[in-house]
């Protein structure tokens, strides 16, 4: 009789029974029930309740993105599971998550632009009485792209030169060369990561409802949720870059197989050329018309 537990003859990867799955529901669950309870203050729970179901839930949801991740890389690393097959296959997991990515963005460049292009509808007639048939509204001082932003701008643009740099170096096995373009590109990350912080905080306009002025609440929840969702990505990307640096210390990744940094700098440049859209059409474009010095 076979073995049971032999390795299958073939190319495809048959995952182990995982609990990562079902942990990972249930504290997206805890964290989702904390969320608005913190927020909305439920009866169940209340806000100051709410709170520690909200971090007891994130607790739960990092734990398992660890764990899960840890094992994906013992099964590359140390079992030898990621076959050819199953490599190609990975990346085309990749390149459907970056395209839900993008159509993600393109929700908040609609929002944007449903406004921007048309601050004046006939068939809709608040929006023109709100916007006064003008964009960006009237009385709205907003930021100048030539400042801060286009520092932001140089600085993710040269943050993947580095990472291509040390991409390259890890193809002709100077590892050394890698470290260093990890480095540089989380360290270009934060500092793009601050500086977006510090504009938010001296932005001349803000996220929340103001009665006084309801035009200016449209163009800062545009605002801030397209510039500030990217920053999170710019986050995460920086993480996904820091796991890799680890990694790198720890002696992963070879020239031809190293799928997890691959993925990564696929992750970072498409945050760069999110960012040019932005920077393009929310700064420079759709702030011509009130942009001040």
């Amino acid at each position: 009789m076979a073995d049971g537990h032999a390795k299958p003859q073939h190319d495809y990867h048959l995952v182990d029974p995982s609990p990562w799955p079902l942990v990972g529901a249930l504290s997206a669950l805890v964290l989702a029930i904390g969320a608005i309870s913190w927020m909305k203050g439920m009866p169940i729970f209340g806000n100051k309740v709410g709170a520690y179901v909200f971090f007891a839930g994130l607790i739960g949801v990092l734990f398992t993105m660890f764990s899960w991740w840890s094992d994906v890389i013992n099964e590359a690393e140390v079992k030898g599971d990621h076959t050819p097959v199953v490599r190609l296959h990975h990346r085309y997991g990749m390149i459907l998550f970056i395209v839900s990515e993008v159509m993600f963005f393109v929700a908040w460049f609609w929002a944007f632009f449903n406004s921007s292009l048309f601050p004046a509808d006939i068939a809709q007639q608040a929006r023109t009485a709100l916007f006064e048939g003008v964009w960006p509204p009237k009385g709205i001082e907003v930021l100048s792209p030539w400042k801060l932003p286009l520092l932001n701008t140089l600085i993710l643009l040269t943050s993947g030169a580095t990472l291509t740099w040390g991409h390259h170096g890890l193809l002709h096995g100077d590892r050394d060369q890698l470290k260093k373009g990890l480095i540089a590109t989380i360290a270009l990350g934060a500092l793009f990561t601050a500086i977006q912080a510090w504009e938010y905080v001296h932005a001349p306009f803000a996220f929340k409802f103001d009665p006084a002025h309801p035009a200016a609440t449209n163009y800062g929840s545009t605002f801030f949720m397209a510039t500030g969702f990217h920053g999170f990505h710019v986050i995460i990307g920086t993480l996904f870059l820091a796991v890799c640096l680890i990694r790198t210390l720890k002696g992963h990744f070879k020239p031809d197989q190293h799928l997890g940094l691959e993925f990564a700098a696929w992750y970072w440049h498409f945050v760069d050329v999110v960012w040019l859209f932005l920077f393009s059409a929310i700064y420079v474009w759709g702030n011509w018309g009130g942009m001040v010095e």
